[in-house]
């Protein structure tokens, strides 16, 4: 099957996970095109069946904005004619379903027809869609997909609540390719960043306001009191600079790493002993799942997708948004003892399997085939 992909081709999950979809769908035969305004930061490898196309948004004095949406649609048009696209998956409402949609309608007059499905990830429903200005646009582009998925229960009836949706919603979770957590390296320097005695916090994120970045701060604040430890914290966002400066007014500066965005998760992860992500919302929280397959136990709120991710009692432990305290005392409860901690990281790995991307890429394929079948049917 010769399948578009159209996503953010950022650090951010839904770039991560269409960005692994396609290669592994690539690896079990399918003719994989990503099209977007650069190659994604997780494509490494372009073949013979993994393809990269660049959206061009020509600058025009006439717009005050640039138009994406156009540039996209037209861009959708010229790859599906000149490579015979079957199919085309976008991730995000809008911008990408509205252009695909208008993409499928100029197509159409033509005499060529390419089905649409499309995944919802969360901020195009949770902030943008839900605000008034863009409510019908979602609406619409949501209702004109021949397909949608959405990655966890939580989000699917969000979605339902938020907007008048006519369209069955698949629940198809984000995954992981736990091979890639197969650590290769016998030593992941782990006294690099801390002595032995020493526990190993990490975070991960865009450092959004969504994170509630303060947060971990207090947290590990918290935790540092009780036992020697040392915080991680990787990413780059408008919430750094104020969480530097309340590791500072805190007193703990010299006890918080900031990394900035880094291709090393893997080998921070290794040397981390928990995962703090005390956000105010989480679709699904692939941050977590990253995590859990380094065997590192989460603590995290108990908001959106992340108690259908996070096991609490198992894998971690689920709170309250704003909990500070209980987080605190759940982290220290996992910490403390050197076997509940190993414990803990061994019931974090056999979480994740449930998430491998084996298990998961084929109910994409499943939906790519029903979708295609339905739609030349219909047509």
């Amino acid at each position: 099957m010769k399948i578009g992909i159209v996503c953010y081709p950022t650090f951010g999950g839904s770039g991560v996970v269409a960005t692994e979809l396609g290669l592994e769908l690539s690896k079990r035969g399918h003719e994989i095109h990503f099209i977007t305004y650069s190659q994604p930061v997780r494509l490494e490898l372009l073949s013979n069946n993994v393809h990269f196309h660049e959206v061009h948004v020509p600058e025009y004095p006439l717009f005050l904005y640039q138009p994406y949406e156009l540039a996209l649609s037209s861009k959708l048009v010229d790859m599906v004619k000149l490579h015979g696209i079957e199919l085309l998956h976008v991730h995000y409402a809008i911008p990408h379903a509205y252009a695909a949609y208008m993409a499928q309608q100029m197509l159409k007059d033509e005499g060529i027809y390419v089905p649409i499905v499309t995944t919802l990830h969360g901020t195009d429903i949770t902030l943008v869609g839900s605000h008034p200005f863009y409510k019908p646009a979602v609406t619409f582009s949501i209702n004109k997909s021949n397909a949608v998925t959405s990655v966890s229960e939580s989000l699917k009836q969000d979605t339902m609540r938020l907007f008048d949706i006519k369209n069955e919603i698949s629940v198809v979770p984000n995954f992981i390719d736990l091979e890639k957590h197969e650590h290769k390296f016998t030593d992941c320097q782990r006294g690099m960043m801390a002595e032995d005695d020493e526990r190993i916090i990490t975070h991960i994120s865009n450092f959004r306001e969504v994170k509630r970045i303060p947060d971990v701060i207090k947290v590990f604040y918290n935790i540092q009191k009780a036992l020697p430890a040392k915080l991680m914290m990787v990413g780059e966002g408008p919430e750094k600079e104020a969480a530097e400066i309340l590791a500072e007014e805190l007193g703990i500066s010299e006890r918080v790493i900031f990394f900035g965005n880094s291709n090393e998760i893997d080998r921070i992860l290794c040397f981390s002993d928990l995962f703090l992500l005390p956000s105010q919302t989480e679709s699904f929280g692939l941050a977590a799942l990253e995590a859990m397959a380094s065997s590192v136990p989460v603590i995290s709120t108990n908001t959106g997708g992340l108690s259908e991710v996070n096991e609490d009692g198992y894998s971690g432990y689920l709170s309250d948004v704003n909990a500070i305290h209980d987080m605190s005392d759940n982290a220290l409860k996992i910490l403390t003892d050197i076997k509940t901690l190993e414990t803990f990281k061994s019931n974090a790995k056999l979480q994740s399997q449930k998430f491998d991307l084996r298990n998961i890429v084929p109910m994409y394929e499943k939906i790519y085939e029903e979708t295609l079948k339905a739609f030349l049917v219909a047509e």
